[in-house]
């Protein structure tokens, strides 16, 4: 005898409909309900303040907070950060730096001083409103309330002075993996214009490159050889090694002093006696703009806009107030 199937209950047919749309809805949003979840955290969306907004600032010359307009304030890191006798378009790019990295930091939480910003360029960014002058204040004003997205959320809005031809990615330049940055990609970039950062050499003594190491966690008390053990896409060393021991160079850059050993753009890395001799091209991390490679551009006639979009792919610009 032919046995026939049950006709499912209200409740079920409500149940697996629920499922249904439910796994329709994460289709829709690009998202399988099977797939995991990321790994990192992603950024914070970016909030649209509806007008300028007055933000606390740690000023580390006195230990005072002040209470500033975020414009004021931008115009003293432009003042602080760029030669404030460069073309307009370069002060303006620095602009929307300045505001979309200060907008992003202050989404993430206090200063370990309980301010918005501080003045501290070991936590933030240089500060230097005695240096703001008539070219910086229309750089400001022409670009006010202007910021840098990607997806919605805030860039990271690396900066340096110049890369050397090259500019890095976050994970090579920065050894950065908090959070995926695709809007940093290796682009190329104008000879630096001063010959000492474009070409440079550096010298450490032994205990001076223990030291750094150290900080970074190796166990050395000594070591013979010292080479790049990896690098990135622009040829950046992201790996040193001490003999068998590898610590990040990024990280070693900062911990030896990143005014001597000028990029990780390293050309040569040889132990010479008592020392350890380096040659690289270019100065800073290599993320983001180049200040000399946005100064380039900007003598050639590119806006700020056209500047920024090349450094940072698929990014938009918004006006967040007037």
């Amino acid at each position: 005898m032919e046995q026939r199937n049950r006709p499912l209950s209200w409740a079920v047919v409500a149940a697996l409909a629920a499922v249904a749309v439910i796994a329709f809805l994460a289709v829709r949003a690009g998202r399988s309900p099977e797939r995991a979840a990321p790994r990192t955290k992603p950024a914070p969306r970016a909030e649209t303040p509806r007008e300028e907004p007055t933000i606390s600032l740690y000023v580390a010359k006195t230990g005072q907070v002040e209470r500033i307009k975020m414009e004021e304030y931008i115009a003293g890191v432009v003042a602080g950060e760029v030669q404030t006798d460069w073309p307009r378009e370069v002060l303006a790019a620095q602009a929307v730096l300045a505001r979309t990295f200060t907008l992003q930091k202050m989404q993430r939480g206090k200063t370990r001083h309980g301010t918005d910003a501080s003045t501290d360029v070991k936590e933030f960014q240089a500060y230097a409103p005695e240096k703001i002058n008539d070219a910086v204040r229309a750089a400001v004003q022409a670009t006010r309330g202007k910021v840098i997205t990607y997806n919605g959320r805030y860039i990271r809005a690396y900066f340096h002075s110049c890369s050397g031809g090259l500019t890095a990615t976050a994970e090579e330049g920065l050894d950065f993996r908090e959070e995926p940055t695709p809007y940093l990609k290796v682009v190329k970039d104008p000879p630096c214009a001063a010959p000492e950062q474009q070409s440079w050499t550096a010298a450490f003594t032994k205990a001076e490159v223990l030291a750094a190491a150290r900080k970074l966690g190796a166990g050395l008390t000594a070591f013979q050889r010292i080479s790049i053990a990896d690098r990135g896409p622009s040829g950046r060393a992201t790996r040193l090694a001490l003999d068998g021991t590898t610590v990040s160079a990024p990280g070693f850059r900062v911990a030896i002093g990143p005014d001597r050993m000028k990029s990780t753009l390293l050309e040569s890395l040889r132990v010479e006696g008592d020392r350890v001799v380096m040659r690289g091209k270019g100065w800073g991390h290599g993320v983001g703009m180049s200040q000399y490679g946005a100064l380039a551009r900007a003598q050639q006639g590119w806006d700020h806009e056209r500047i920024i979009r090349y450094y940072f792919k698929g990014v938009r610009i918004e006006k967040l107030w007037k």
